[in-house]
This record gives structure tokens, C-alpha cells and sequence, in this order.
């Protein structure tokens, strides 16, 4: 076979936006198929549907709303929004914040922001920052507050920050999403590992895995038929008249010698 004929082996790309943390999975993926290496694909929020439209990824952990026309996904949890602000300020004396008690505040509205907002809260700062993360070293500065999932304020967690809940908010939805026309056997697995399932609970790569290793450790038959009795001969059949076992024309046994008798004194 030349080097032109050679089979690439299987491989499985994951893109995951920021905030995400598919840990958890990636580690049950290793268990169920460690004869398929997983690849984490970091990308930014904006790009997670171009990501898997150009085929740069197998699947991905993205933030709705998805290219439909193209994707498939499966939607997988709702985020808390969260407003991050100095732990000087005073919405940190309330356990939650409305939206209404940071209509004075000028509400910092970063370019890759993933709430989708209609209507901002607020004031509106000056210019927008380009990202989340300078969105957050301006409010450390005084400049604003943000609002944001609240997985995205404990990635860019800082010290001198703290966060609170705002219920009335809109919300991010995180979803398991891929292209449609490509939904391949490793993405069914993919699935199957995020929706709970066990590996006995579909005929998937994972358990066509662990029956091969079940029969690798299984003891091989001998041939042959039976094993020899211990000591390597066969018990002999019986066969001899009257019932009398044994092999034919063996010799019987010589009768047993009797003891002299004692001389009287």
C-alpha cells in the first residue's frame, strides 16, 4: 500500500465559544473512545456558526441563535445574566438587580456581545468596545458596568470586580450544534455523551469498542473436545463381564498371603 493509499485515522474536532466548559464531556469521550483523539477548537462567540459552516470543526458548543439553514442543534442550557460592577458600588448592597436600577448607569455594550439586546439599558458609553474582556478592564476602571452571562464574568474574573444576578435580563442559550449534511457517526456519539446516554445504550463506536475488548479478555477454547482427567490418563470404561471394570486382559490381582501362625511356648 503507497503512501497515497493510506487511511487517515478518525479524529473529532470540538469547537467551543468562551464561557463554555465541555470538560466534563471531553473526559467521557477519552473513556468510551480513546481510539479517537478529541481536538478543542477555541473560538470566539460571533464565529461559531461560520466555524462549523466552513467545516472547520465536526461540532461545537455555541451560543444561540445558529445558522438553522445549514446547522443542526440541539439547544442544552440557559445562562444567568449577570451585571459586573466595582465591589465599591452600590448594587452590590442588593442580592439582585433589575434592570430599571441601572437605567442611570452607563451600560458598557462590547462588539462580540452575546445577549442580543433590543433595547439597551442604560446610557450608552461613548464607543463600544471591541471585546468583553476590555469591556471588563473598563468597568475596573470606573468607566461603566456590564452586563453579561454570567459565565463570561467568572472567566474574566478580577479581584476588584464582583457580579449580581438580573433576573428581567435577556438570557444565552448554549447549544450542541453541527452541520446538517455532515452528521457522522463520531457526531452521534458526541451526542449521545451530552444527552447522558451509557455506552450500552446505543450500537455506536463506543460499545462496538467495549465488546471488543470484552472478547479480548475472554479465555480462548482449547480443541479438543473435553480436558484429561488430572494426571493426563482417561478414566477407563468399563466393559469386562459381570459388570467388572477394567481394560480387557488385564491380570487379576493375586490373592493376599496368609500371616504364619505363633508357636506356642
Amino acid at each position: 500500500m503507497t503512501d497515497s493509499q493510506v487511511v487517515p485515522s478518525p479524529s473529532f474536532r470540538l469547537a467551543y465559544v468562551p464561557g463554555v466548559t465541555p470538560t466534563k464531556w471531553v473526559r467521557v469521550w477519552g473513556e468510551r473512545l480513546p481510539q479517537v483523539p478529541l481536538t478543542l477548537v477555541q473560538v470566539d462567540a460571533p464565529e461559531g456558526s461560520a466555524t462549523l459552516r466552513d467545516g472547520l470543526a465536526d461540532a461545537g458548543l455555541v451560543r444561540q441563535p445558529v445558522d438553522r439553514s445549514v446547522l443542526s442543534a440541539i439547544p442544552l442550557y440557559t445562562e444567568t445574566t449577570v451585571v459586573v460592577v466595582p465591589k465599591d458600588h452600590l448594587l452590590t448592597a442588593l442580592d439582585e438587580v433589575e434592570l430599571a436600577e441601572v437605567a442611570d448607569e452607563i451600560v458598557l455594550h462590547p462588539l462580540d456581545d452575546t445577549l442580543g439586546w433590543q433595547e439597551l439599558p442604560g446610557r450608552p458609553a461613548f464607543e463600544r468596545p471591541a471585546t468583553t474582556a476590555d469591556a471588563i478592564e473598563l468597568v475596573a476602571a470606573g468607566i461603566g458596568v456590564l452586563l453579561v452571562p454570567q459565565s463570561l464574568a467568572r472567566l474574566h474574573h478580577r479581584r476588584d470586580l464582583t457580579y449580581r444576578p438580573v433576573p428581567d435580563a435577556p438570557q444565552s442559550q448554549i447549544a450542541l450544534a453541527w452541520p446538517e449534511e455532515a452528521t457522522t457517526e463520531l457526531v452521534e456519539e458526541f451526542i449521545g455523551i451530552v444527552r447522558g446516554r451509557t455506552v450500552n445504550s446505543s450500537r455506536g463506536m463506543a460499545a462496538q469498542s467495549k465488546e471488543q475488548q470484552q472478547a479480548k479478555q475472554q479465555p480462548k477454547k482449547k480443541p479438543g473436545g473435553a480436558r484429561p482427567q488430572q494426571g493426563g490418563k482417561p478414566a477407563a470404561k468399563g466393559g469386562g463381564k459381570g459388570g467388572q471394570s477394567g481394560r480387557a486382559g488385564a491380570k487379576k490381582a493375586a490373592p493376599a498371603k496368609r500371616a504364619k501362625p505363633k508357636r506356642r511356648s
